[in-house]
């Protein structure tokens, strides 16, 4: 990486010198898309949470900043030599129990604090990320489902505030697949009085592995990876250790190098079933994928065959793989329709 400029401007840039084969051993980061509702949750337990495998990435750091307005001191440490990188998070009283609109603007997943908050100190004054915009919202889905478990919610020059004694258990049925609107109502179903039961939840591994740490926290969740999560209220919930899953995309674009190369890649931490459509495409276009102790590799030796893509929610294909797989599909042989849905 190099650097360019002139006066006061000062630009980096990557200086890439390509056509070589791609060969060798790659280990995966640790799923930012985990790893932040992980880091909400722990505002749910009584003790530390530790999440293995944080990889030190912007998004992460500003998060943790919140949390730290929010009462919880947080450390992250270890890496290279020292071992996988650890997030510890140890939660405090929330004084303000509110996510200022200067954190929240940067990073949508920051509401990912209004189910932790409202069903351990039952009140939250969460910014909207865009402020206080007219119209339908995405986060509408998760303010209707904390309203029929007994939430009182307003919004007030661009702040969403919400209150309860003690949230009840409901039946929510998302009108969309939404992966936080899911996180958000399981988070705060943990706590809540009674049973939760969401209907046409999402799929996403990333929720899966919430709930896994949900339950290491004392949770008592079933369902996960289903259309329907079923989530019995619990009096208090515990400090744990989890280690976050893979990110799939980061997988997916190593193992895509791999094969746009003709190369052999192998991509250490990577899970092959929670990027099936990505592997079935790879597979139908002449590479060879296939699970190792620890990994995927990918190898290539023949010539690309060109497929068809439709992005889809998962388990589709990723929209976050598009760009990727149409670079790859530059070099078929063949006609390629790359369809974008999302």
């Amino acid at each position: 990486m190099g650097k360019t400029g002139a006066g006061a401007l000062t630009l980096e840039i990557f200086v890439i010198k390509g056509g070589r084969r791609l060969s060798g051993v790659c280990r995966v980061s640790g799923a930012k898309n985990a790893v932040l509702p992980a880091m909400a949750a722990s505002l749910l337990a009584e003790g530390p949470v530790e999440v293995v495998g944080a990889p030190r990435l912007r998004d992460i750091g500003t998060f943790a900043k919140l949390l730290g307005i929010l009462g919880a001191e947080v450390s992250h440490d270890g890496g290279g030599a020292d071992g996988p990188e650890v997030l510890r998070i140890t939660p405090g009283e929330a004084r303000k129990a509110e996510a200022p609109y200067e954190l929240v603007k940067t990073m949508r997943a920051s509401v990912l604090v209004l189910g932790p908050l409202l069903a351990r100190y039952g009140r939250a004054r969460i910014s909207l990320p865009g402020g206080c915009a007219i119209g339908a919202r995405p986060i509408d889905q998760h303010l209707r489902g904390l309203e029929l478990m007994g939430a009182k919610t307003s919004l007030s020059e661009g702040y969403i505030e919400a209150s309860a004694d003690r949230l009840s258990g409901a039946a929510v049925t998302f009108d969309m697949k939404t992966v936080t609107g899911t996180e958000n109502l399981m988070m705060a179903a943990s706590l809540a009085e009674g049973t939760t039961v969401l209907s046409n939840a999402a799929l996403e591994p990333e929720v899966c592995d919430l709930a896994r740490l949900l339950r290491a926290m004392g949770a008592d969740i079933e369902g996960e990876g289903t259309d329907e999560i079923v989530v019995r209220g619990v009096r208090s919930l515990h400090g744990a250790r989890h280690e976050v899953m893979a990110d799939r995309i980061e997988a997916a674009t190593l193992l895509l190098a791999g094969a746009i190369t003709g190369g052999d890649v192998t991509a250490l931490g990577a899970d092959a079933s929670s990027m099936n459509a990505v592997v079935e495409k790879l597979r139908r276009s002449g590479a060879d994928v296939d699970p190792v102790p620890g990994g995927v590799r990918v190898r290539r030796t023949g010539p690309i065959r060109s497929v068809n893509v439709k992005t889809a929610p998962y388990p589709g294909f990723p929209t976050d793989v598009q760009a990727q797989f149409m670079a790859y599909m530059c070099l078929g042989d063949g006609f390629s329709i790359i369809s974008e849905t999302i």
